[in-house]
């Protein structure tokens, strides 16, 4: 084979991987108390900014790089500052990366924490206010353990997107083989080339990461379910 006389590289591999855990980091830390407060509040405007929020699930994803790179290019208003503040640039660098996977990830994550947080009966919550626990605490001990299950399908659908991300990525992050390149990036410039063996092996790499983190997530689900079920019976 082809493949075994030429060494596999694996920058591409790691990089996607730490790509997407720092895309997976940002809309956790943005994404979650987002949509508690969006499942928990209504006001003026509410629809526009949720559409906002979901536009990159249905927007080409080169259309998104697009808008970013409008944003954090040289002459954008981000990126602007990063040059005067820093003399330094965002577009093509893993940061970029990082951006373009965060931003395509992001309504994944939204909309099914937020689906999460809405299924939450509220009368748990409201119980233990009667009893004096803080809203923080209300937060961390009852609200989020009801939503894990939601939080975790985010998450993992997350992880999954923001790993195989490549419209976006390629307006703003390039193709900088050591540098920028990512799988889904290395999988196309590998097919151009006629390198398909190459191509073939990262296809191979992506779909088994991405198939495992799929089937764990219906196991973990399944006996989620099976759990509560036993409970359930128990109790009766």
């Amino acid at each position: 084979m082809d493949f075994l006389s030429n060494s596999l590289d694996w920058f591409p591999i790691f990089l996607s991987i730490r790509v997407a855990g720092a895309a997976l980091f940002a809309v956790i830390v943005i994404g979650v108390p987002l949509s508690f407060y969006m499942a928990r509040h209504d006001f003026p405007g509410k629809d526009v900014l949720e559409a906002v929020l979901t536009l990159p699930l249905v927007l080409p994803p080169v259309v998104t790089g697009f808008l970013l790179l409008l944003l954090i290019g040289r002459q954008g208003p981000v990126g602007f500052f990063v040059d005067w503040a820093f003399d330094a640039q965002m577009v093509f660098t893993p940061l970029a990366a990082v951006l373009a996977a965060s931003v395509v990830a992001f309504p994944l994550m939204y909309q099914s924490v937020k689906a999460a947080f809405q299924s939450v009966d509220s009368h748990l919550e409201d119980v233990a206010r009667t009893l004096g626990a803080s809203e923080l605490k209300i937060f961390f001990t009852i609200t989020i353990p009801l939503a894990w299950p939601g939080i975790v399908a985010g998450m993992i659908l997350a992880y999954a997107r923001a790993l195989g991300e490549f419209g976006a990525t390629i307006m703003i992050a390039g193709n900088i083989p050591g540098k920028t390149q990512t799988l889904p990036t290395a999988i196309y410039f590998a097919s151009e080339a006629n390198n398909l063996t190459l191509a073939g092996m990262y296809v191979l790499v992506i779909s088994v990461i991405t198939f495992g983190m799929m089937v764990g997530l219906n196991y973990w689900t399944r006996r989620r379910i099976q759990q509560r079920s036993e409970a359930t019976h128990a109790e009766s």
